[in-house]
């Protein structure tokens, strides 16, 4: 541990961590009712939390005008009726999921009477710093305590009405069933996360979500391991033999059902052999809601030849929307209206673009057939590869999950959305009656039997 030890955080991560052995040692159905009261609170305060929410909006919507938060953290603030009662749902699917502490996925016998087995075990207390959304407060907070996890959380200032209210509802769940006040810890100062950013040996792991500036931030300022993504540039790949009209209703809801969301695609691909066909058809539904696309040289020409719009004062004589894509496009978490379109001339070319450009988060591949979806599902090196399907279906919540504490597209477990089995770790329990390494040493040594014991 640094200089952690100074700060006015200092006391409250070393309760925190003192929690964390409390939480560990509860039983499933505890944890379990502990979240069932945390979906209970909040849909009795609904009316409170959209009230804080809307006191949210409304400041927000200023620091929107100066610049000091994006159109993306805006979309994300706002909560109603039905994303409240959704939360409600995700964290009650949470308390019914199984309970993830103490599964057991080796059991060996070693020798006659030395049995060995590898249990999962929480992982201790969990650094939570995200921006805006404050639905990620009572989704991390359920994920948490099911897997026996202490969690502190550092909120945008842009929610901080609508946090405090939600943290009341999950305060109110603990102290009810008697659990430490630290289980759940919600920052409201920007310089606390320099302290949490330092805090090795209190803090396990951090968890960042919110901007790219944010998520490299955590990463390069911190020894404490670091669980997320960057980025989330998806790509949706039309292959030659897609079908046309499936293929652009694909298109318009991975990038206009939730534009700011980090599972919506940035890229579109086509192949040349049906980009003729496909690319007037999918611009015309894209145009139609507001969507710029930025095309290169042969999607923009293929999609002017068409009749459209009557001229107006942009790159293209009839579409307004249409204008011709620069290089930094193809890299460019745009988070809004705006897609950029490429016509390229093999699967390989796409798989390539891809993996090139991509972030590792989700891509789509349409097309009819079996084999082809395999092939671009074999070398596409995201965390989710998904055939004749929207990209934002990468969510906990839609997995199942019931919640998530973000996406991550590292190469080592967790990947894609990141539920309970992402929030635990695992130890190794070796029982014996007496055994000692010596016997297994030497010129009249014992010999390891290694019997896998049937769960």
């Amino acid at each position: 541990m640094t200089s952690t030890a100074e700060s006015p955080l200092f006391e409250i991560l070393t309760a925190a961590k003192r929690a964390s052995t409390a939480l560990a040692s509860l039983s499933p159905a505890q944890r379990q009712e502990v979240i069932e009261r945390m979906a209970f609170f909040i849909d009795r305060r609904v009316d409170e939390i959209l009230s804080a929410n809307k006191h949210d909006m409304q400041r927000a919507a200023k620091l929107l005008e100066t610049g000091e938060i994006s159109r993306s953290m805006y979309d994300r603030l706002k909560l109603d009726e039905n994303k409240l009662k959704t939360i409600v749902e995700g964290v009650r699917q949470v308390s019914t999921l199984p309970d993830p502490v103490g599964a057991i996925s080796l059991a060996r016998e070693l020798d006659d009477g030395l049995k060995l087995y590898r249990v999962t075990s929480p992982i201790g207390v969990i650094a939570v710093i995200f921006e805006s959304r404050p639905d990620v407060l009572p989704q991390i907070a359920s994920l948490a305590i099911r897997s026996g996890n202490v969690a502190i959380l550092k909120g945008g200032k842009e929610a901080r009405f609508t946090l405090t209210v939600l943290f009341e509802c999950l305060q109110q769940a603990l102290g009810e069933k008697g659990l430490p006040s630290q289980s759940l810890v919600l920052l409201h100062k920007r310089e606390e996360i320099e302290s949490i950013l330092k805090a090795d040996g209190l803090v396990d792991l951090i968890i960042p979500r919110g901007s790219n500036q944010l998520v490299r931030y955590v990463q390069d300022n911190t020894r404490i391991p670091v669980l997320g993504h960057a980025e989330g540039l998806c790509a949706l790949y039309v292959h030659e033999d897609a079908d046309i009209d499936m293929a652009v209703k694909l298109a318009v809801d991975a990038k206009v059902q939730y534009p700011a969301a980090c599972n919506a695609i940035e890229t579109l691909l086509v192949h040349s052999t049906i980009a003729g066909a496909y690319l007037p058809k999918v611009a015309q539904a894209l145009f139609a809601k507001g969507v710029e696309l930025r095309a290169d040289n042969r999607a923009f020409e293929i999609i002017e030849s068409e009749p459209g719009a009557p001229e107006a004062g942009s790159e293209s004589k009839k579409f307004p929307l249409l204008v011709r894509s620069k290089s930094e496009d193809w890299t460019t978490e745009f988070s809004d209206l705006i897609l950029a379109v490429k016509v390229v001339d093999s699967i390989e070319e796409a798989i390539d673009h891809i993996n090139q450009h991509g972030s590792n988060h989700t891509d789509t591949i349409v097309t009819a057939e079996p084999a082809t979806y395999e092939a671009f599902f074999k070398a596409v090196n995201s965390a989710g590869v998904y055939w004749n399907v929207s990209t934002r279906f990468a969510d906990g919540f839609r997995y199942g999950f019931g919640a998530e504490v973000g996406i991550s597209t590292n190469k080592m477990h967790p990947r894609g959305p990141v539920g309970l089995e992402g929030l635990v770790t695992y130890k190794y329990k070796l029982a014996g009656k007496g055994h000692v390494v010596e016997d297994y040493s030497g010129e009249n040594a014992r010999q390891f039997k290694h019997r896998d014991i049937d769960l």
